[in-house]
């Protein structure tokens, strides 16, 4: 076995730099935790090729070959152009196809087409991926388009207002249909009466056939189903080494719901899934998120491994614990509150294996089920990753950025000395109470918002977090160590929200993604509405923009004001106000501002994005061939490990 010693990479490529994770008290678990763990770690990267295939019809087969050209070219693998058909490859692996993971848009080869051209017929033709009767000229002729042409299937998820989000979007989870079909079919299903109502849509493809729109269901035998299998093989294996008969029930469902792709089914898992709370290891392991669909339907498959982090966790059982406190003081509308918070749990993690669509860019905070009626009915589980916000911590310290866009020492000094505490615990607040709060009114459908509702969702829980950061009870809770401490956050969250995330969008662009659109509706409309008063102000210094606040807690007034409003249009499913509201604040740029911070960012030589190396298990065996002990090998660097993702974790037909 390579040496184990634990180190951060430091491989960067376009806007991206690579971090490992660390698994700290990894040796203290027990042999079964950890045979556990690596049953679960190999069902967590079996799920791979779905989550390239929902991201992209034909995200497999470039990934098939730009790999074979990576592996097999004969010519000049030092020429500039093969170069930047290595970054084109390690971006496809980074987003699982060929769509920026954030922005949403195609990535522009810095290749050219005649090169693609003649490195594809340098690979011997057994190699590549063509279809029964085709030539590599005719895969040439595939591919060119999809690749090279800015108008062909441009944008993964497309969510601007007055198109047709179906057709104009490249996610593979519609064929042939249209948003009004697609939305005229599952309303024919909802019966707005029922009080335990189905997840409709989320895993399944919807499609014409002989004229009629009907659903490809994602399950073992179905679509997907060679993938599944293998997740199933290893979530079977998981379940003769779970910690207790509660945690080997919730695999079971799983392994069941899998294998029959009934929503009622996932309803059962979920409920179980959220029940089981004792077990040190936990999984998250599925078709689960909304994000990547236009209509905010279709589950992306992801894969979380972890387990528990106990210190961490005490700061996450105070919250849990008084959940019921932060919803009966929230300042929203006493119609919309629960009148009985109910199985919230929260935890710090140490994450262990992450697959699909949470690999190699991660979440740091997870809340879980979706469903609004489980939630309110059997609770839910919250997660802050540790580790994760660890390395992106050490990641970011010294590297120039605040001092390049912080406004001046007093705000400086406040996030140097609160900033790693307030960030953590506005996402544990975010995650376990944020989205943990509030209900539906009666018979209002959970998908009323429809393009809307991610962003909105966000904003709920991030403005959740933010009203509470500066009372009090937290204080007195010892979340935060005093009443000085939540202005880190404060200012944080507004620079983000009206400058520096703009370094992550292309000129010219609008904000697609549902959590930066989030962010952004905050800052501006509490800009935009405390101006009168100048509560928050962009400010500038020798020529430099920079964000000012001037009235911390009338800021926390706006937010309670804007936190109001937001509750109200997710209880009511108001769509209009939804609309209004994001399209508004939260989705155009101001040109010179946004040039302004990108060219200021860019001469701190930062990548704006951040990803992760999986680590390895090595299981070692005993004379009678069972597992002794499972050993982390931390030295995979990120192409050795994605080209062996790609070996030996393939299981679907291109």
């Amino acid at each position: 076995m390579r040496n184990t010693q634990f180190s951060y990479t430091d491989e960067r490529f376009a806007d991206i730099l690579m971090l490992r994770y660390k698994l700290d008290n990894f040796s203290s678990l027990s042999l079964r935790q950890k045979k556990l763990v690596y049953y679960l770690s190999e069902a967590a990267l079996y799920g791979r090729d779905i989550t390239f295939d929902q991201f992209g019809r034909y995200n497999l087969k470039i990934r098939k070959v730009f790999e074979q050209i990576y592996l097999n070219y004969k010519g000049d693998r030092t020429a500039d152009e093969f170069m930047e058909l290595v970054v084109y490859l390690k971006r496809v692996w980074f987003s699982s196809g060929i769509y920026h993971h954030y922005g949403c848009d195609k990535f522009v080869p810095g290749f050219s087409k005649a090169f693609f051209i003649d490195a594809v017929k340098s690979v011997d033709g057994s190699l590549l991926p063509l279809d029964e009767g085709q030539t590599v000229d005719g895969l040439c002729e595939e591919l060119l388009p999809i690749i090279f042409d800015p108008d062909v299937m441009p944008v993964k998820v497309n969510k601007k207002d007055g198109f047709d989000l179906v057709e104009t979007s490249a996610c593979n989870f519609y064929d042939g249909v249209t948003q009004s079909e697609v939305e005229e079919y599952y309303a024919s299903k909802k019966n707005p009466d029922d009080k335990e109502p189905l997840s409709y849509g989320l895993n399944t493809t919807v499609k014409k056939c002989d004229g009629r729109v009907v659903e490809e269901v994602w399950r073992i035998g179905a679509k997907y189903g060679a993938a599944i299998e293998k997740i199933v093989y290893w979530l079977e294996m998981a379940s003769t080494v779970a910690e207790n008969d509660k945690q080997r029930s919730v695999i079971d469902a799983l392994i069941k719901y899998y294998k029959s792709g009934d929503l009622a089914d996932f309803n059962e898992y979920c409920i179980k899934w959220v029940d089981e709370k004792e077990s040190a290891v936990d999984f998250i392991n599925g078709f689960i998120e909304v994000y990547d669909d236009p209509l905010g339907m279709k589950g992306t498959w992801e894969g979380l491994v972890e387990y528990r982090d106990v210190e961490g966790t005490r700061r996450t059982r105070v919250i849990s614990d008084n959940a019921q406190w932060f919803e009966d003081h929230s300042p929203v509308s006493a119609s919309f509150k629960k009148e009985q918070v109910k199985g919230v749990s929260a935890k710090v993690i140490t994450a262990a294996m992450l697959g699909g669509d949470l690999y190699p860019s991660s979440a740091i905070g997870i809340n879980l089920p979706n469903s609004n009626w489980i939630r309110s009915v059997h609770g839910s589980k919250s997660v802050t990753i540790g580790n994760l916000t660890d390395a992106y911590n050490q990641a970011a310290k010294g590297n120039g950025f605040r001092e390049e866009f912080v406004y001046g020492p007093e705000e400086k000094q406040l996030l140097e000395k609160y900033a790693d505490i307030t960030g953590n615990l506005h996402t544990d607040l975010h995650e376990c109470v944020g989205h943990g709060s509030g209900r539906l009114l009666p018979g209002v459908d959970p998908d009323a918002l429809k393009a809307y509702g991610s962003t909105i969702e966000e904003a709920r829980a991030d403005l959740f977090g933010l009203y509470y950061l500066p009372d009090a009870r937290l204080v007195e809770l010892g979340l935060t160590p005093d009443a000085e401490a939540y202005k880190a956050e404060y200012y944080s969250y507004m620079m983000n929200g009206l400058l520096t995330q703009m370094v992550r969008v292309e000129p010219g662009h609008d904000l697609e993604e549902a959590h930066m659109r989030n962010r952004q509706l905050i800052a501006r409309w509490a800009l935009v509405k405390g101006s009168a008063e100048q509560v928050v102000e962009l400010v500038k210094k020798e020529g430099k923009t920079y964000v000012k606040i001037n009235d911390y807690l009338q800021l926390r007034r706006l937010f309670a004001e804007l936190l109001c409003e937001i509750q109200r249009i997710k209880s009511e499913g108001d769509y209009e106000a939804a609309r209004a509201l994001v399209e508004t604040y939260g989705v155009k740029l101001d040109k010179a501002l946004h040039e302004e911070v990108r060219e200021r960012y860019r001469t701190l030589h930062l990548a704006p994005y951040k990803g992760f190396v999986n680590p390895v298990y090595v299981p070692e065996y005993d004379a009678e061939g069972k597992i002794a002990d499972v050993k982390i090998d931390y030295t995979e660097g990120y192409t050795e490990q994605m080209l062996r993702y790609s070996r030996d974790y393939s299981n679907l037909s291109i």
